[in-house]
Parts: C-alpha cells; structure tokens; sequence
C-alpha cells in the first residue's frame, strides 16, 4: 500500500500547473524564435521586445479575465468581445471602474483580438506600436517607473523600430504566436509558478553586462534569507506580520523582493527599491506585476542608491524600513562620485569610511560596504536585514569591514551569520555569506557553516554548488530554532564574537574535541611495538630505493661519457 500517495485533486492540480508551466515556456520560446528569424537572436534590444510583447499578453489576458469575472453576461457570451462592445458607455465605464488596481485598462481596439484582425491592413507594424504606446500611456499613472530625477519610465515603446527589415511581418509573426495561448488559465496560480516562468523569461537577458553587475540571485539564497528573516511557525505558516514595508536599494530583477514577500504576504507589505540599470527596473516592474504586487510599482526607482537615495523622509533624512533584502554588487569602480559621498550629510550614513581609490584597479573598489552602512543605516528600529556579502568580510581584521563588524556587535543588532558553499554563484568564483541584522536581538547569535552543503552541477561553462531541499530546511530551521550543531553551527554571545576579535566565522567557536580511548599497558605497549617495527620496514624500503636510484644516476653519467 502506497501511503504516500496524493489525493486526486491535488495530482490534477500539480498535472495542470505544469501543463501550464511548460505551455508558457513555450511561447517565450515561440517569441525568441520569431526574434531570431528577424535577425534579433541575442540582439542587446531582443530582450526589451521579448519582455514586454510576454507583459502585453500577460495584461489582455488579465483584463478579460477580469471582465469576465465581473459580469456574468459577457463571461457566458458566444462571443465575449461583442458582449463587450455591445455596452453602453456609462455601464463600460462602470465596470471599468471596478477593476483591481493590477489590472490595466485597455480598450477593445487594443486587443490581441483586435490586432489580429487588422494584421492585413497597410503598415501594420505602426499600428501594433500605436497599440502598445496607447496603452502604455492611458495606465501610466500606475504602471510607470520613475527616475531619481522624476521622469517615468512607461510600460510599453515602439517595439518594431529595432527590426531593420519586414517590420510589418515581424509585427504580424509576434501577433500570431500570441493568439495561439491564454493566461486565462493561469490566474489562479501563486508565487512558486511565477517564479519559475519569470526566471525561465529573463535566463538569457539578466547577464553580468554594463557598469553594474545585473544578475539573477540563486532561489536558494533567496529562500534562506526570506524564511530566516520571517520565520514560519509550528504549523509551518509565516509569522503575523502585516503593513510592512520591504526595501531593496540595489533591487536588480527582485528576486529577493519577490521571495520576501511571498513568506510576509503580498498584499501585507509594500516594496521600495532602487537600482541605476533601467534593464533591472524594468525586469523587477514586470516581477511586480506577475506576482500581484502592482501597488508598489511607483515605488520602484531608476537611480544611483549610492550617490542619490531616492527614498526619503519629509525632513530629507533616509527613509526607513521594516525588512531589507540586497545582494549588492561587490566591488566597482565609484571613482567618479566617491568625492561627492565625502560630505557632512552622508558622515553617518557612511559612519564606517568610504574605501579608498586604488592606485591601480579601480574596479575593485568594495562597493558593497558603501551599500551596508546605507542598510544598516535604512532599518528602523526593529528592523531586520539580510545582505549577501563576499565571505571575506565577517573575517577581515581591519579596516572598514571590521569597523562595521564592531558596530552591529556593540549596538547588539546582529542575528546572524550563514557562510554558503562555493560557487552557489555560477557566475562568480567568490564565496559569500548571509549577513542578518535584527536591531530587537540582544540576546545570542547564530553563526552557521553551511560550505559543505550542496552538490555540484555544470550550468554553462561554469561549476555551480546547488543546494538540496532538505539542506535549505536544515539552514533556515537551525537558524529560527538558533541549533548548536557539531561543526555546523553554533551559538555564541555578543561579549564571545567581542572577544573574537569581532569574527563572524561560525568554525572559529567550534569546539574542538579530543577523544580518549582507555587501553591497558600491555595494549599500549604492542601499538608501540607495531609502530617501531612499521617505522623500520619503511626506513629499510626507503634506503633500498635509495640505492636504486644512485644505481641509475652512476649508470646515465657512465653512458653521457
């Protein structure tokens, strides 16, 4: 008998979702293909079309869904489209009206529907990007990313400029991969599902390029941090929380903002964040909007956290926050602006120091203990944080790195510390850590050494260390639970990690064990015996080889002359 079988709902509903799953992965698929017989395979621009013609989709999709929810006469109509159309404009307007805030407004000329049914008339090509630009502007007041400066960002520009050929084919071959799928479908499934199509869209797009690294975090280390930070409890639900606020100031696609979320709630919390890479802004609003969270989009910034925090309070001191999550960039060249941070305003946002210009390097700059000290200094006060920093840092003896170290000691805001496997990176040699800081714990801190976790797998060209499910559990429950484990993790007090020379390394407080065997003298005497004649045989062997080896060495200078 099989005792862990699934009940029937359950295996349809796990059948459907990746029925589902993998249809969608078929048409980012069909979408690339079309881009690569127009001359756009791994074209820079490839990715702009890619995303947003998939977020169009994903939008109509979600409007129609909606309308059918709200009227029943147009969900059971033959055809829903002239159900639609046959409203008159107050009862339109009113059901217009009462549509979610993630829902954005599109008109019925505005339609896939729509669009494939003018896809034979002349020019085609301006009218599927008037058809985009119109829609980006009618929900612009919601769907717009601003910049540090005020400008936004809307969801949707002239996609057919970037095909230098046959733009009116181009623009018809995209529209016929979209009618042939529906999101419809697909509403109703959660975080888990989203996450795996978002990172599946963005694969081949969220690459190290530019002046700032964009990469997409490991869903392990995401996990660990959110589940570390909101701890579930005994029935394996996250923790009452709610009306919170989740801050990233170096966001990239969100990946870390998404998963924290997720464990706090989507519609309990509200997510803020900057990053400079416009190409990361856009990639977080589109995770935004696939994962419910479209009431936080203006609150995303394009623009330097570093030079120019964007959030604010009223009296123009830093904004702070709940919960913040970051996997920073680790070293760049901030030459250009490090004498602008050098200032009297920014004296304690920076209290540790600004690292210093290289002589030669400047890429080697430690950006990441600039992003720190604007963490640390961006919690409330009972806020908590998780930061991935180079493993380097919970170590070094001195300098800023250490100066921080003693800060969150001495103020007694640290939680903790999770020293990952290599390579969980694939692509970055450098090790990390997990850095979480709670400014309510003044009691013990967990120190864990998590590096002998994990199996390795080829990604590419590069190794990566990926960790199992059942060793994310044990990291994230031997942190809540702060578990003494032998040389995994340990326990220690404030005044221990003082008098450690402010080292966060869980293996220097390992305990290190002796063990002693009771054995009788005559025993001990006969190891002693074997050991002496074992000594002898191999002194022995070791002269004969000896007298070999001279043996050849006369016989080569005999021949030479």
């Amino acid at each position: 008998m099989n005792t862990t079988a699934k009940p029937p709902e359950l295996e349809n509903r796990m059948n459907d979702t990746q029925q589902f799953t993998q249809q969608t992965k078929a048409l980012i698929d069909d979408l690339k293909s079309v881009c690569a017989n127009y001359g756009l395979g791994n074209d820079g621009n490839e990715f702009k079309i890619i995303t947003q013609v998939f977020l169009y989709k994903f939008l109509n999709d979600k409007f129609v869904h909606e309308i059918k929810q709200l009227d029943e006469t147009i969900a059971k109509a033959d055809n829903w489209e002239d159900a639609l159309k046959a409203l008159s404009a107050d009862d339109y307007e009113m059901l217009i009206m009462q549509l979610s805030e993630s829902t954005a407004v599109i008109s019925p000329n505005h339609f896939i529907s729509s669009l494939f049914a003018k896809q034979n008339e002349a020019n085609f090509a301006d009218i599927f990007d008037t058809t985009l630009t119109d829609i980006a502007r009618d929900n612009s007041d919601i769907f717009s990313v601003l910049t540090d400066g005020g400008e936004k960002i809307v969801l949707f520009e002239n996609l057919s400029k970037y095909v230098t050929d046959k733009r009116d084919e181009f623009c018809k071959a995209i529209v016929n991969k979209l009618t042939g799928f529906s999101f419809e479908h697909i509403f109703h499934e959660k975080f888990d599902f989203y996450a795996t199509i978002f990172e599946y869209l963005i694969k081949d797009y969220n690459t190290n390029s530019g002046k700032y690294a964009e990469y997409f975090t490991p869903h392990a280390v995401s996990k660990v941090m959110a589940r570390c930070l909101v701890p579930a409890d005994k029935n394996g639900k996250s923790s009452k929380v709610s009306n919170v606020t989740c801050y990233d100031p170096s966001a990239g696609s969100g990946s870390l903002l998404m998963n924290l979320a997720h464990e706090i709630g989507e519609d309990k919390c509200t997510i803020y964040s900057q990053d400079i890479s416009q190409k990361s802004s856009g990639l977080l609003r589109l995770n935004l909007i696939l994962n419910d969270l479209v009431h936080s989009i203006h609150n995303i910034i394009k623009g330097n956290t570093i030079l120019e925090p964007y959030h604010k309070q009223a009296n123009g001191e830093l904004e702070t926050f709940d919960y913040i999550v970051s996997n920073p960039p680790f070293k760049l060249d901030f030459s250009d602006f490090s004498a602008e941070l050098d200032s009297k305003e920014n004296h304690d946002r920076f209290f540790a120091g600004i690292p210093k210009v290289p002589a030669k390097k400047k890429e080697s700059m430690a950006i990441y203990l600039m992003f720190l000290q604007h963490i640390i200094c961006s919690l409330n006060p009972n806020g908590k944080a998780a930061v991935v920093v180079p493993t380097g840092f919970i170590t070094a003896q001195s300098g800023i790195s250490k100066k921080i170290r003693k800060v969150l000691v001495d103020e007694k805001m640290l939680a903790g510390v999770v020293s990952m496997p290599s390579n969980i990176f694939a692509n970055t040699g450098t090790n990390v850590s997990i850095l979480f800081i709670d400014k309510t714990n003044k009691a013990d801190v967990v120190l864990i050494d998590a590096s002998s976790l994990g199996e390795n797998i080829k990604e590419g060209k590069n190794q990566k260390t990926v960790l199992r499910r059942d060793e994310e559990d044990q990291i994230i429950s031997t942190f809540n639970n702060k578990e003494v484990m032998d040389d995994f993790s340990v326990v220690v007090s404030y005044e221990d990690i003082a008098a450690k020379n402010y080292s966060f390394s869980a293996g220097q407080y390992f305990e290190v064990k002796i063990e002693y065997v009771d054995i009788t003298v005559q025993d001990f005497d006969t190891k002693i015996d074997q050991f002496s004649r074992n000594l002898k045989d191999l002194f022995s062997a070791s002269r004969e080889v000896e007298k070999e080896i001279q043996a050849k060495l006369s016989g080569l200078q005999f021949n030479e002359r």
